[in-house]
């Protein structure tokens, strides 16, 4: 029998997803593929609430959309802000100084995360040409305050990347009203399909800004001149090309967008904070300690716990034991330290009761008994009832 994945990401997908994916493979210049295409470019659009965005989905991971937004908008000697929140805001700034960026970062401890004042304090020592968010880290689970962020930056001129990985389609995030240039993501968690695609919505400043470059953009790949009369054309329902699009995967992400669609953003946001509330009066009722230092900073995609006293990673181990996967830590300071449980995409009231459950036997197994049995499942089960 199938373990639940409850990791992360890769999160576990909807049937129709999976049928889509499954179909007999359409070829790129397809009509039936071209109009599948576009139509999920438009969907992009509407779940980043960007109706002034241009869409981009490359065949790629995560880490290809954040270059895709950094090779684009840097160029050599630019300076660049990142709002440090964890592994992934390091990754962000590796990126940015392999692109030829003087990067300064803005930091809070593990589990914390910068503020709008913090922020504001390193724009006044200098000019900067770009900041970079990080959603919702996925080492850390720490949700950065983006919407007061992005005002400091605007108000500053600043342009700003928001990575939204571990976020997209799963927090709450509005890229036009809150002033965002580039939202990115991936496929591969709330936005509900397999590995395998980079996902865009890049604002008309930053297309601006990317036209008046000087150096040219030092990756074929990523150069926005490569993809940006590709997903004009298909949106305008005509093929064109310059690498093969992953066809299959595209059009599991055009199902996939539109069921998102259809539940609704708002409901959608609503869903993942319920889960979310459920899993952390699981965690309250088991004494454990999550690793954001603030409910307000926690995550509604995902849960970073502290292993209690006497409890180490061989919890993820018995924890798989009794049908659940879920994930240790990730972040280099604290890894050996603390567990990762997803809660994404399509999870469910009994998912979390299933895994609540999973967790709270591994631990009573490993001689950790804080609780009594079922107590962690009751105070789940009553989150969700409230």
């Amino acid at each position: 029998m199938r373990d639940l994945l409850m990791i992360p990401g890769p999160v576990d997908v909807d049937a129709e997803v999976l049928q889509a994916l499954s179909a007999p493979v359409l070829g790129h210049l397809d009509a039936g593929f071209i109009a599948t295409f576009g139509r999920a470019l438009k969907r992009l659009r509407e779940v980043s609430l960007a109706p002034s965005a241009q869409p981009f989905v490359v065949s790629g991971s995560g880490t290809l959309a954040m270059e895709l937004a950094v090779a684009n908008l840097i160029e050599p000697g630019d300076r660049a802000l990142v709002v440090n929140t964890g592994y992934f805001s390091d990754r962000m700034a590796h990126i940015l100084e392999r692109h030829g960026a003087k990067v300064t970062h803005v930091r809070a401890p593990p589990g914390g995360a910068p503020d709008a004042a913090q922020v504001e304090a390193e724009f006044q020592k200098g000019d900067f040409k770009l900041m970079t968010i990080t959603h919702v880290d996925t080492s850390t689970a720490v949700l950065a305050p983006v919407e007061s962020l992005l005002k400091v930056a605007r108000h500053h001129g600043v342009l700003c990347v928001v990575d939204g990985v571990c976020a997209t389609a799963g927090e709450a995030f509005h890229q036009d009203a809150w002033g965002a240039d580039v939202y990115l993501t991936a496929s591969q968690k709330a936005v509900g399909v397999p590995p395998g695609l980079a996902l865009l919505t890049v604002s008309p400043r930053a297309l601006e800004t990317w036209r008046k470059r000087k150096a040219p953009v030092a990756s074929v790949y990523a150069d926005w001149a490569e993809w940006l009369p590709v997903m004009e054309a298909y949106e305008a329902g005509k093929p064109s090309y310059f690498a093969t699009p992953p066809t299959s995967l595209i059009c599991a992400l055009d199902v996939s967008l539109g069921q998102i669609l259809s539940e609704g953003l708002e409901a959608r946001f609503e869903r993942h904070r319920r889960m979310a509330r459920a899993f952390r009066a699981a965690w309250s009722a088991l004494g454990l300690r999550l690793l954001p230092t603030s409910e307000a900073l926690a995550a509604n995609t995902l849960s970073a716990v502290y292993y209690p006293e006497g409890v180490d990673a061989s919890l993820v181990g018995r924890v798989k034991a009794q049908g659940a996967a879920i994930a240790g830590g990730l972040h280099p300071e604290l890894k050996t330290r603390y567990f990762r449980v997803g809660h994404m995409n399509r999870v469910t009231a009994a998912d979390v009761l299933v895994t609540v459950g999973a967790i709270e036997r591994a631990l009573h197994s490993g001689g950790y008994r804080a609780s009594a049995s079922g107590t962690a499942v009751a105070a789940a089960q009553a989150a969700l009832s409230a």
